[in-house]
């Protein structure tokens, strides 16, 4: 399979995926998970895992799942499925960043399209089986196994030993990544021992990477021999000495945004991962149960930070808004430099809930609008662009985001905040064009076409109002027009 045809199909298979409601492109979690990927991935550039051509053709794009199961999996084209349990269960962002080391090793060795050359023409039918239990295991985990069986059905033994090697391969070459960037390969070992308990436990469904990417005690070994007796210093874009570590960095990395240099912004740590891992489990779950139970614990005078930040999410999830703004005035008095970002983030989407602000308050929110918007970093930023809208702040938020989405047309999320802030400022033109230009960010090429048509079928008021805007419209209907003929012809 040339790298064109497994770019033409993970595309397709995304196209499905963003329209699927478990998908969620959670800012604060994108720029935490981008924090980790981005120094993976340039590892992988700069040891040759990952040549020029591939960094350049393939995706490379994380895609997060609302689901509390432990599973990440990579898809052709260079897409990677992380479930939201993954993120947390693991305790610490070495742990986290092997799992994302061993997928992105899947696609820089190209496993996919090798599994397809090895069995000529029951390849199809096992790629087949194989997308469908990804797509199907969101939603029932029973037709997901009945399709897996399905494609092993078809697979000869050769094949599956195929897949052992392509196991010990990932292993290899990701650990030589995690390390490459900076990250503790204990990580890897961390892991691996925590999924071994939990297959030592009869796992019941709650961690499907063990059924897909199964443990066997020669892979454990392996990592295990490959740690330095000492610990040995750590090197790679995470360090600024040869002898100590200087920690991962958050930046504005985007949905979509292939290998390269990213703006690094605030420190990974295991403070900000403890966060990180709270919202989480938080959003992976949508029982009031869980959600009251987390508050309780949170109202413990002894709280951790991870379990003040759960336990404010949640009570900002069960409508409890003066609850939840007590817990994060706690918290945010437990805050370091590190995780500041990540605090001031939750203040926003808190102050952000309906109902009325007292003048503190208010002020409050202004304040954070205001830095949100100066920020670089992804999430700040689209939360600050909320926040402007609730303020009635509108023109710097607009200015801010139109410079976003010149820089990174991608961003689906960033052009749907530009549709709310333009259509408020009664600019009809330009905020259809947003909204056209988000669908086509999600591969949505009809919807983006049906909306451009939309732009284009305005009063002659409204179109003379920006006939600069009207031909950009006109030129962006014809490209989405001619990449929609492409997509039909390859479906």
């Amino acid at each position: 399979m040339s790298i064109a045809a497994e770019r033409r199909l993970g595309d397709s298979i995304a196209r499905d995926i963003y329209r699927d409601p478990d998908y969620l492109d959670d800012p604060v979690l994108g720029d935490y998970l981008q924090a980790l990927w981005q120094p993976l991935l340039g590892a992988a550039r700069q040891r040759g895992d990952v040549p020029p051509e591939l960094a350049e053709r393939l995706a490379w794009e994380l895609m997060v799942w609302r689901d509390k199961r432990v599973n990440a999996f990579a898809l052709p084209g260079g897409y990677l499925g992380v479930n939201l349990g993954l993120l947390a269960v693991t305790a610490t962002p070495d742990e986290l960043a092997s799992v994302l080391a061993h997928e992105l090793s899947h696609v820089s060795q190209r496993h996919i399209a090798r599994m397809i050359s090895r069995q000529d023409q029951q390849a199809p039918w096992i790629l087949g089986t194989m997308i469908l239990a990804v797509l199907a295991a969101r939603a029932n985990a029973e037709v997901a196994n009945a399709a897996v069986a399905g494609g092993q059905a078809l697979a000869a033994q050769t094949q599956l030993n195929f897949s052992r090697d392509m196991e010990r391969e990932a292993d290899r070459v990701g650990f030589g990544v995690l390390t490459g960037a900076g990250f503790d390969g204990r990580g890897f070992v961390d892991m691996f021992d925590k999924l071994q308990q939990a297959a030592r436990h009869n796992d019941d469904g709650a961690f499907p990477y063990l059924r897909s990417h199964p443990l066997t005690s020669e892979r454990i070994a392996d990592m295990r021999a490959r740690l330095p007796l000492d610990g040995g210093p750590r090197v790679g874009p995470l360090n600024t000495t040869p002898t100590g570590p200087s920690p991962a960095m958050v930046g504005g990395a985007l949905p979509g945004m292939a290998a390269g240099p990213v703006s690094l912004r605030a420190p990974v740590t295991p403070a900000l991962h403890g966060l990180m891992a709270a919202r989480a489990r938080v959003l992976a779950d949508n029982g009031p149960d869980r959600w009251r139970a987390w508050v309780q614990h949170g109202q413990a005078s002894a709280a951790t930070p991870a379990q003040l930040y759960a336990a404010a999410l949640a009570a900002h999830r069960l409508g409890q808004g003066e609850v939840a703004l007590k817990l994060s005035q706690r918290l945010q008095a437990q805050t370091g430099a590190e995780t500041r970002w990540a605090v001031d983030a939750l203040q926003i989407e808190l102050l952000l809930a309906p109902g009325t602000l007292n003048a503190t308050q208010a002020t409050q929110l202004q304040t954070l609008r205001d830095t949100a918007l100066a920020s670089q970093q992804r999430a700040l930023l689209l939360l600050g662009a909320q926040a402007a809208l609730a303020t009635g702040a509108t023109a710097p938020a607009t200015s801010r985001l139109q410079d976003w989405v010149v820089r990174h047309p991608g961003d689906a999320l960033a052009w749907q905040a530009l549709a709310q802030l333009q259509l408020a400022t009664g600019q009809r033109l330009r905020a259809i064009r947003s909204e056209a230009e988000a669908r086509a960010a999600q591969r949505d090429f009809a919807g983006a076409v049906e909306r451009f048509k939309a732009a284009q079928a305005l009063s002659a008021a409204d179109r003379a109002l920006d006939p600069i805007e009207l031909a950009i419209v006109d030129v962006r209907l014809r490209a989405v027009q001619a990449l929609l003929r492409e997509s039909v012809r390859e479906d």
